[in-house]
């Protein structure tokens, strides 16, 4: 049996003592998943993205990443093994063109110029970045600019990658944009968190979700499970996406559940071929 990817065995987190954040959390996510984190404002969402990151220490209990104990690991060492993106990209943005910001991280790893030099142009091109190369990053759009900031951390070649609200601030073409980038980043192999309160992106993109609410996971299965569990969502204070509430509110009449608006339409068209058959 592999090793899992992440691992929190017993942890609980106290900014102050016996104010306790998380509470006896256990959680396993295994390579390649594509995994939500979803809860609502003060659930501990951040709190535990910091201890996977290892710019926190658990309280008590154990962080493992790939099997590296946070507790006694760098968070430079961490680095290495989980890209972190920022909710608000121009926090993570700061050098003078798109090449530079992708070989920053490159030259950290101590690589030679020329393996940075054929990683920069493979990430340019897999990115469709090249046209833009030597632009001011903060001149882009931040659709643009979120995929820059995920550009140069995937270059570094983690083999986890943390989303932080990744779609905050986005129009819909740059959120569809971030998640599809992400999506595929998962397909090659990458285990994708995606820490978020955006209940519509889960339904379409996460495969499982967990639910954090007032430092306990209140729930942790497929995203169908927990999408439909509108009682749990609702003592969570979250709301369910408009197409799983509709399809639910529906099912009585035959409508399978539908996690996005293009499933939901495209069973709509579906009976509405079936009717004008008959």
């Amino acid at each position: 049996m592999s090793q899992p990817t992440i691992e929190l065995k017993e942890v609980g987190f106290a900014y102050r003592k016996r104010d306790f954040v998380l509470r006896n959390v256990d959680l396993t996510i295994e390579r390649g998943e594509f995994t939500a984190l979803i809860g609502n404002n003060g659930s501990g969402k951040s709190t535990l993205m910091k201890l996977i990151l290892g710019l926190l220490k658990p309280t008590h209990g154990r962080v493992l990443v790939e099997g590296v104990d946070t507790r006694s690991a760098k968070v430079s060492q961490l680095a290495r093994r989980i890209g972190f993106i920022f909710q608000d990209p121009n926090d993570q943005l700061f050098a003078n063109s798109v090449q530079e910001e992708i070989e920053f991280g490159l030259k950290n790893l101590g690589l030679t110029a020329a393996e940075i030099g054929a990683r920069v142009e493979a990430t340019l091109e897999q990115f469709g970045l090249v046209q833009q190369r030597d632009m001011f990053p903060r001149f882009l759009s931040r659709g643009d600019k979120q995929k820059v900031c995920i550009a140069s951390v995937v270059a570094m070649q983690p083999s986890i990658l943390l989303l932080d609200e990744p779609t905050t601030g986005q129009d819909h073409r740059d959120a569809r944009q971030i998640l599809d980038l992400a999506t595929a980043l998962n397909a090659q192999g990458i285990t994708i968190l995606l820490v978020t309160h955006d209940l519509i992106n889960v339904a379409e993109f996460a495969r499982r979700v967990i639910v954090l609410n007032n430092g306990d996971i209140r729930r942790d299965g497929p995203t169908a499970e927990v999408m439909s569990d509108l009682d749990l969502l609702h003592d969570c204070h979250l709301a369910p996406p408009p197409s799983v509430a509709l399809s639910l509110r529906l099912r009585d009449a035959g409508w399978p559940l539908a996690l996005s608006a293009g499933q939901f339409t495209a069973h709509a068209r579906q009976r509405l071929g079936q009717e004008a058959e008959v």
